[in-house]
């Protein structure tokens, strides 16, 4: 683990310098998980490709802003977060979160058996719920962001980061537990 930072720090250095083969190098290292952070908030293939190009470009050029205080991956992908972002507000299908009441009696006294579900089940009814939720979902339980830094990046309270987060759990357990329902029904 440790050469492959040094390797990195060393990558990046020569990028500092111009160095297109290192750029290459770190853009081949990289580009497929940038791709799919962007892929999992915008929903669009193109779109996740161009945010994730305008990324690398983002962090050549401003290569000497970073400082090695987290690793080279976290501060690429939070520019990859923070224009996926931006782009979702262009598009006008992020808008600031409107809260959503749940009724919490069928969500409580339904278990859901986490056993039987499967990744793609899981990601299809994360893809069903309404793109604010969708997005801190996304950013909590797959990139793994806490409340802390997701509020930053939103630029919302810590505490609508966790209202928001705890609703959006909720709703997924719903979506889940409806698709999960209509699998048992139709027997697809």
């Amino acid at each position: 683990m440790e050469s492959k930072k040094t390797h990195i720090n060393q990558l990046i250095e020569r990028c500092k310098k111009g160095d297109s083969n290192a750029q290459m190098q770190i853009y081949n290292g990289y580009y497929k998980a940038m791709y799919n952070t962007a892929y999992r908030i915008l929903k669009d293939e193109f779109e996740a490709e161009d945010i994730m190009q305008e990324a690398f470009l983002t962090a050549f050029t401003k290569l000497n802003s970073f400082k090695g205080e987290v690793a080279f991956g976290a501060w690429l992908k939070k520019i990859v977060v923070n224009k996926s972002l931006t782009q979702l507000k262009k598009n006008n299908r992020y808008d600031e979160v409107k809260m959503e009441v749940i009724p919490n009696y069928e969500i409580e006294e339904t278990e859901i058996d986490y056993n039987t579900l499967n990744v793609q089940q899981v990601i299809e009814s994360l893809n069903e719920l309404k793109e604010n939720y969708r997005v801190v979902l996304t950013l909590n339980l797959i990139e793994g962001y806490d409340y802390e830094e997701i509020s930053q990046i939103l630029n919302y309270t810590n505490e609508n980061v966790r209202t928001t987060i705890s609703r959006a759990k909720k709703k997924l357990k719903q979506v889940l537990l409806a698709n999960t329902n209509k699998t048992e029904i139709y027997g697809r």
